[in-house]
């Protein structure tokens, strides 16, 4: 009974196949101790290949119809009452669907309980090969004594799901192979160890300062990555925080800490999720630059890797591109949407990376990003991996979101600890700016501060504001960066603000937020328009960053924009008004935590999970009455509400791929590829382009800018759109 036929006419068996994936399925599992449900698994998931239908299908695939293979497993999982891994084998190809009601669901009608109700072809010849196998009471006591069993059990199955569907995929690419070993290979955590201690010896045996505060500030940096690798050699795993203040150096401490915890516990990997795809790059260089490129993956939709046309050309890339579909490499560095919206999705191209988050050490850094209308499952989330699947996190910050109250409700017997003692005294040594309320600014008052001061930061809410300043501040050294500049644009930018800074030249930079995280730049005077405490915090960040000027020399200036309507982001300025007038220091650790407790108040506890994930998951309520809504839950679970379009912008490289797409040449690699010269617009933005005649559209779907004049290299698309030329170049 054959399973797969390669290229070369091999056959491999079904025997072969489903013990192939159950030892995989069985180790995977086992990193959450549940190896003998993911065995179970993995033997069943292909029986239905052994009916006469299949076998005819399979040798004569040019002529037969597909035959359904997934349900047969299905069944035989329902007659031993094993739902999660019914539900698993059920969904391996098309993914987990919902699961629907046992009474009322019926065949076709796209539910699981509706789907194993189907009449199969007979596969009754699997007995005869295959041992029988008892599955009843594998499924894990977590599960069965749960506080909160629906969203525990659903969590469960799509784990359970990624072991499937990971050891399926590898065991059929080994054999379609011939074999051939192409994953893998990767430094073990003693060499990644290694290299981490060299590369901070520069760190820890610098001697040359241009005066006592730098010198303090390294000092103070080197105690906290010495102390996060002494926790980490000390510390089980668990649920951390990393307290750390802006410019203390907390991405390398933090991966310092990860590498020492993961050889002490037996882990296998560090996932640093970064909030946004603007900074992301930044982080993963330092990574790659420490433990090297071939152990770091960067995953996230603004990255590409290219299939080669061999693997022996470029073994690394080859390695890249396997790694983005399961994630079996040392280091990932992902993002904050890439990881929810895969713990909560339905499709095997993204769960099946998930049973590698499991026994891994997880960095959300920038903590307090956490997406507000999602917290509580995201929160709900986190606690399955620490509470039951063997996993560390840590939230890293400058400014901890205050979330005890929320993760005891789900993680009732593992307290959050912090990994640096002492972080009220880190504060005052870190103390490299001073906060000022410069009150209510007009639009041309804020363009005469800015034009008055030779280097410059200001970040305002809007990027139409930004575009408007820039366009009254002197041209030499001035810069304008916002999400309507192409990442290509932006990214050379960058290169020029920090030479510009190092040089002593002018440099005057109008922003939105996409500069406060994790970008690391130093200015000697910052502006902030009034924003959330966070967001100011991260702001002073981008001030006299490596303390090189006195602090009543480095100011940041919190101002009101007259006329400028905050109704987007009133809680969050009504939360900051109240923290300054409770606290003199808004930067302080009381007032930081002062500041989201209330605004999370502000918001009531019905804003924290707006599409009722939590609701679908419970048994008792699901969606519709209808229980496991898989499907329903990864349409409902999207951090970034689908309303933009993407508009690609044919400059440099772009013009190319563009001319690909013209050419009728689409490929997901190809769209990867053009994510460095899009820009995402809303409705209203995109109707006015196309009423001017502004864009080409190709295949009603994808958008290009064919008038360049509503492109500026300077500003990014331009949200006045007067008029179109219709020129397509």
């Amino acid at each position: 009974m054959i399973a797969h036929i390669n290229k070369l006419g091999e056959k491999q068996s079904i025997k072969e196949h489903l013990l192939g994936t159950a030892e995989r399925a069985k180790s995977f599992a086992g990193d959450f101790n549940c190896d003998k449900v993911g065995y179970f698994c993995g033997i069943l998931h292909d029986i239905g290949k052994y009916s006469v239908e299949f076998q005819h299908r399979i040798n004569n695939p040019d002529k037969v119809k597909k035959v359904d293979h997934s349900t047969a497993g299905a069944l035989e999982a329902m007659k031993q009452k094993n739902v999660p891994v019914a539900m698993a084998i059920a969904g391996h190809h098309s993914g987990l669907m919902d699961g629907g009601s046992y009474k009322f669901s019926e065949e076709g009608d796209g539910t699981f309980f509706g789907r194993i109700k189907k009449q199969v072809p007979d596969y009754s010849e699997w007995k005869v090969e295959m041992d029988a196998i008892l599955g009843s009471d594998l499924i894990p006591d977590f599960c069965l004594k749960a506080d909160h069993k629906g969203f525990t059990m659903s969590f469960f199955i799509r784990m359970l799901y990624s072991c499937l569907v990971d050891a399926d995929y590898l065991d059929t690419e080994k054999f379609m192979d011939g074999g051939v070993k192409s994953r893998g290979n990767y430094a073990s955590i003693d060499e990644l160890c290694v290299l981490f201690d060299k590369y901070i010896q520069n760190w820890l045996n610098k001697t040359e300062f241009d005066n006592e505060k730098q010198k303090m500030l390294c000092e103070s940096r080197n105690r906290i990555l010495q102390l996060c690798m002494e926790k980490g050699e000390k510390l089980d795993r668990g649920l951390y925080t990393l307290t750390v203040p802006t410019g203390g150096g907390k991405t390398t401490a933090s991966l310092g800490f990860s590498l020492k915890h993961m050889k002490r516990n037996g882990m296998k990997r560090v996932i640093y999720v970064i909030p946004y795809t603007s900074v992301i790059d930044q982080n993963a260089q330092v990574f790659e630059g420490i433990l090297g490129e071939e152990n770091v993956l960067e995953h996230h939709s603004g990255v590409q890797y290219e299939m080669p046309e061999g693997q022996s050309e470029n073994y690394q890339m080859y390695q890249k591109v396997l790694a983005t579909e399961n994630w079996d490499m040392p280091v990932i560095v992902t993002t904050a949407v890439q990881f929810f919206e895969s713990l909560f999705a339905n499709k095997s191209s993204k769960c099946r990376k998930l049973h590698n988050i499991a026994n891994s050490v997880v960095i959300f850094d920038e903590a307090q990003t956490l997406p507000i209308p999602y917290l509580e499952p995201c929160i709900a989330a986190i606690s399955e991996l620490v509470g039951n699947y063997r996993a560390t996190v840590i939230l890293c910050t400058a400014t901890q979101p205050a979330l005890e109250n929320i993760f005891s409700k789900y993680l009732q017997h593992t307290k959050i600890q912090e990994i640096c003692d002492g972080v009220d005294g880190m504060y005052q040594q870190f103390q490299r700016t001073k906060i000022v309320n410069a009150g209510s600014l007009n639009i041309e008052q804020l363009k005469e501060q800015i034009s008055n001061a030779k280097q410059v930061l200001c970040i305002v809410n809007k990027r139409k504001t930004a575009q408007e300043l820039y366009k009254g501040i002197p041209e030499d050294g001035a810069y304008c960066l916002t999400t309507l500049l192409c990442p290509m644009h932006r990214k050379q930018k960058f290169s020029e603000i920090r030479h510009r800074l190092k040089s002593g030249l002018p440099c005057r930079v109008i922003a939105t937020s996409l500069i406060e995280a994790g970008v690391d730049l130093d200015f000697p005077k910052v502006y902030r328009q009034e924003i959330g405490l966070d967001s100011l915090i991260q702001a002073a960040g981008r001030c006299n960053r490596e303390g090189k000027r006195q602090i009543e020399d480095s100011l940041v200036y919190l101002f009101k924009l007259e006329g400028d309507s905050i109704s987007l982001i009133k809680q969050n300025v009504d939360a900051l008004r109240e923290t300054l007038r409770h606290y003199e220091d808004p930067a302080e650790l009381k007032a930081v935590s002062f500041y989201f407790q209330f605004f999370r108040g502000l918001l009531g506890n019905e804003n924290l999970d707006q599409n009722k994930i939590l609701d679908a998951c419970d048994i008792s309520k699901g969606i519709n009455g209808k229980i496991y809504p898989f499907a329903s839950i990864s349409e409902r679970f999207k951090l970034i509400e689908d309303q933009t379009k993407t508009v690609y912008i044919p400059v440099g490289e772009g013009k190319t791929y563009i001319e690909q797409i013209r050419d009728g040449k689409m490929s997901r690699e190809l769209f990867r590829k053009l994510g460095q010269f899009s820009v995402n617009v809303f409705p209203n933005h995109l109707k006015t382009l196309l009423e001017t005649g502004s864009l080409e559209v190709v295949d009603d779907t994808v958008y290009i800018l064919g008038d360049m004049n509503q492109y500026d290299d300077a500003t990014g698309l331009q949200l006045d759109v007067d008029t179109g030329y219709g020129i397509f170049v």
